[in-house]
């Protein structure tokens, strides 16, 4: 039976804009989030009326096409002619799956509007969930195949796990496009032949380094001290802790970084130390001091500090309101030591004086610091050393002969190209490395000829891009499972951003991968391993703006004690809370509410919580009065939704809505009036503004949903420490919803979220699917992630469930046969 719209009502079906997801790119009807309803489960079978067609058909016609037609047009949309018929066929999935997004959220109809019963509504909604989820289900579509590249991250990881080499080339590539919020999505990551010159570059650069042919001649590798800019113009102040866990206990200042010596030799190790002088750009020749080491070829941990000197006068000195004021030293320099340090340990110490008197002083009592390290070498090189990447790489030692060298090449060259290239290894892909080998071995060494085709490998298609094939003979259009060597290669991406190791590739090659005992088993292995630690700088990096905490410059007036140990501390706190929830398998509702968090004794400090001493972040319990707990208590995330100089209620409630409950606003129109700061002579707050811009009927429609998330957080201010006054007057953070639900500060805000916890599993869900296909998701994809969140909500929430439901699903382990 088909069943029409009214025909007084609508008459054809109208379609407006339609965006990524499911979701709408204008009109108000697709301004989402008004908590009125909580999220039905589908309903059972008996549960449904005897003819539900009918009764959904008049229930839709009745509440929604008064004003959702080609007369009206409400939001820019209309209804018409959708029967319940549709999806059985397949047909207009799309506009069902954004009528169960808005009537099962209780976004449509509105409040102000006639609305049906709330049973009514459940059973509407639970008949159309599981309508659409059968028809899912009988018809897998894992979406569009795309040729993914590797993006840099994934490349660097991917040499280090292939070379076992120490070295993070990912800043020397070009940065990699995002889309759908995330930068390793297929159809973003192209391809241009200035990046293919980056990467032979690049590649030149690995090789050479991994069989031990660094260059001989000596270079300088240079690192600065990450530092503040002039405060005020009175210097910088040096730090009195411990700057690094690579620097000894007892120390204070100075920093550390990563070197990877190419030969073993003689190393000089540089620094340049503060002058106390108003421009810490300053370089001057008496303050660089130096010290000659001997360095084993490989990674290395090269740093520099100061012993800590338990002395009542190492303090650092208050910076003044005023430029006017500069404290001329009136005793002689003191002598204070300074240690070289390698891997940890003392290597070396000298005596530099506590300050240096220039035409440029501005400061007295500032306590020295290293500004700059450099590292120069090798001199006097010895040999091509014995480092993990050449026990990884030479497999074997051939004799004088040539024969003997051509079977140890082509051995060393199988070894790598399976790692490499994700699947068993033919002749096909080993005869050209070997002419490349060959080529090179004419004019140089064995060891020169597998540098040559190690760089060939690093630039090969079969490593730089995700490969899958489709099954013989098959169809376009058709669908067939990926075999396990391909799904040990996305399982790999998805968790460590990186290559399969050996275990996983040796259980793909006896197809026992896919096993659910035995994949349960992988999956836990692989969290546990440090290498998923790109699931937090890769996937909650982008996920909750993490990234953008390092461009972030707050107003050095307005929070002068905003500093780079307080930005590495927020960025630190967020990144340890995200891995204790994965590494523990903790709620995602933690993400929400949680009574702990990861602090040292600098962070604590900024939150007002006593009892952390300290330069080391530990997991610490918090009391609800902190008024802390769940990433929108975390400083890095109310910084990055704020400004230089001020708070933004729409940046947050815009953040919270995207990526707590993935209902993201329209975009905003063009032209957009900006803020009035102040009137009739007076500063106005952040309410009273919001209240000004939202008196255009144009603009309220979307801030009454963002809006009140915003103020919610409006106790805390640019940096993300607790305040009580806004221009001048008492921080309001009350707020009201849309269907009236009142609610105050974050205390408030969490209970919300808490009562919509199955939309935050379903949007948590739809960002981690994302990021593990590296597509965005369509209509077809939401079914699936309604049963990963309806799963992890019978596990409590916890975070395995939801990524074992990831990579045990349809889309990541179907492929479709391109259709041309």
């Amino acid at each position: 039976m088909t069943i029409m719209r009214n025909n007084r009502a609508t008459s054809c079906i109208r379609q407006a804009r339609f965006g990524r997801n499911g979701l709408a790119k204008s009109g108000a009807l697709f301004v989402l989030l008004a908590f009125g309803h909580s999220t039905v489960r589908a309903q059972s079978p008996g549960a449904q009326t005897p003819n539900p067609v009918a009764e959904y058909d008049q229930l839709l016609d009745k509440y929604c096409s008064r004003c959702h037609n080609d007369e009206r047009l409400a939001g820019n949309w209309s209804l018409s002619n959708v029967q319940m018929t549709d999806i059985a066929q397949g047909i207009h999935l799309e506009q069902w799956e954004k009528i169960l997004r808005m009537t099962s959220r209780g976004e449509m109809p509105p409040p102000t509007r006639p609305r049906p019963t709330a049973d009514a509504m459940k059973s509407f909604t639970g008949w159309l969930e599981t309508t659409l989820d059968s028809y899912a289900a009988a018809h897998p579509n894992p979406g569009r195949a795309t040729l993914r590249r590797l993006n840099r991250t994934e490349y660097a990881n991917a040499v280090r796990d292939l070379l076992a080499l120490s070295v993070n080339v990912s800043k020397e590539l070009p940065v990699d496009d995002s889309g759908y919020g995330f930068d390793n999505i297929a159809d973003v990551l192209t391809v241009s032949p200035t990046l293919m010159d980056r990467y032979l570059t690049v590649a030149g650069k690995l090789s050479r380094l991994a069989v031990g042919l660094g260059p001989e001649h000596p270079f300088t590798t240079t690192y600065s001290i990450p530092k503040e800019g002039s405060i005020k113009n009175q210097g910088i102040p040096a730090y009195d802790e411990r700057m690094s866990d690579d620097l000894p206990l007892d120390s204070r200042g100075g920093g550390s970084f990563q070197y990877y010596a190419p030969h073993d030799g003689f190393y000089q190790i540089s620094g340049y130390l503060n002058a106390n002088t108003n421009n810490e750009a300053d370089r001057l020749k008496e303050d660089r001091v130096s010290l000659r080491v001997p360095l084993k070829a490989g990674p290395h941990i090269i740093g520099m500090t100061f012993r800590k000197q338990l002395a009542l006068d190492e303090t650092v000195q208050t910076v003044h309101n005023t430029t006017e004021i500069v404290v001329l030293p009136t005793e002689p320099p003191t002598a204070q030591p300074l240690e070289f340090i390698v891997d940890g340990t003392r290597v070396g110490e000298t005596s530099v004086p506590s300050y240096h008197m220039t035409a440029r002083f501005s400061q007295a009592n500032w306590l020295r610091d290293v500004l700059q390290i450099d590292v120069e070498g090798p001199f006097e090189p010895n040999g091509l050393g014995d480092t993990p990447s050449r026990r990884k790489i030479f497999v074997c030692r051939p004799s004088n002969s040539q024969s003997s060298e051509n079977a140890c090449a082509r051995k060393i060259l199988s070894a790598l190209t399976r790692q490499a290239y994700r699947r068993p290894i033919v002749s096909a892909d080993i005869d050209p490395l070997m002419k490349v080998y060959a080529g090179a071995r004419v004019d140089s060494d064995f060891v020169h000829g597998i540098e040559a085709a190690v760089e060939a490998v690093l630039v090969s298609p079969s490593f730089l891009f995700m490969l899958e094939q489709d099954l013989p003979g098959s169809a376009p259009g058709s669908v067939h499972p990926i075999n396990d060597l391909e799904f040990a290669s996305r399982l790999a991406l998805f968790l460590w951003s990186s290559l399969p190791d050996e275990e996983l590739v040796a259980l793909a090659a006896r197809q026992k991968l896919h096993e659910p005992k035995e994949l349960e088993r992988q999956v836990a292995r692989m969290l546990a391993d440090p290498r998923a630690e790109s699931l937090t700088s890769d996937f909650a990096g982008q996920w909750l703006y993490l990234r953008n905490l390092d461009y972030q410059r707050p107003d050095v007036f307005l929070y002068p004690n905003f500093d780079t140990r307080l930005r590495s501390a927020m960025k630190r706190e967020s990144e340890l809370f995200f891995s204790a929830v994965v590494r523990e398998n903790r709620s995602i509702l933690d993400f929400i509410s949680a009574d702990y968090t990861f602090l040292n004794q600098r962070l604590a400090e900024h939150y007002g919580i006593s009892g952390v001493k300290g330069t080391e972040l530990r997991k610490v319990s918090l009391d609800p009065a902190s008024q802390r707990g769940g990433v929108l208590g975390q400083a890095s995330i109310l910084t990055v939704t704020s400004y230089g100089n001020h708070t933004s209620v729409v940046k947050r409630g815009k953040w919270v809505l995207e990526n707590l409950l993935a209902s993201p606003p329209p975009p905003p129109p063009p032209d957009v009036p900006a803020l009035k700061t102040s009137a009739a002579g007076r500063q106005l707050n952040a309410r009273e503004q919001m209240e000004l811009h939202r008196a255009d009927p144009a603009c309220a429609s979307c801030h009454v949903k963002m809006d009140p998330l915003g103020f919610a957080l409006e106790q805390y201010d640019a940096v993300g420490a607790l305040r009580t006054l806004d221009a001048g007057r008492q921080v309001d953070a009350s707020a009201t919803l849309p269907d009236g639900a009142q609610f105050s500060g974050l205390g408030g805000l969490q209970k919300i979220l808490l009562d919509h916890k199955d939309q935050f599993a379903r949007a948590f869900t739809e960002r981690l699917l994302i990021y593990a296909l590296g597509r965005g998701l369509e209509v077809y994809d939401q079914p699936k992630v309604r049963a990963i969140a309806r799963a992890a909500a019978r596990d409590d929430y916890r975070i395995h469930t939801i990524i074992l439901g990831i990579v045990k699903s349809e889309p990541f382990n179907l492929r479709r046969t391109p259709d041309t």
